[in-house]
């Protein structure tokens, strides 16, 4: 046991209207180098630097997948809008 605690809002499928003001549109296109473009998929490429980073941190380290790393789910994008906003996350 690594003696870890517990504490802060843990994100999965189940829970993912815990922040009802988030609206993953909106905050997709606010992390993006041009906000008015046609979103379609929500690829890290088109992020800016900062938020690209955290995204490659997120999909790749905390999150990982045997897949697609390079398309955000919505629990990466609700993870990415809670560090952030420096919100307490399990």
């Amino acid at each position: 046991m690594a003696g870890l605690k517990f504490y802060g809002i843990r994100i999965n499928r189940g829970n993912l209207g815990v922040v009802e003001d988030f609206n993953k549109i909106q905050f997709y296109k606010s992390c993006l180098k041009d906000p008015y473009s046609k979103v379609r998929n929500f690829l890290i490429g088109g992020l800016k630097l900062d938020e690209r980073l955290i995204a490659f941190i997120v999909s790749w380290i905390i999150t990982p997948r045997g897949g697609n790393h390079f398309t955000l789910s919505e629990e990466d994008l609700l993870m990415i809008y809670f560090i952030m906003n420096k919100v307490k996350i399990n």
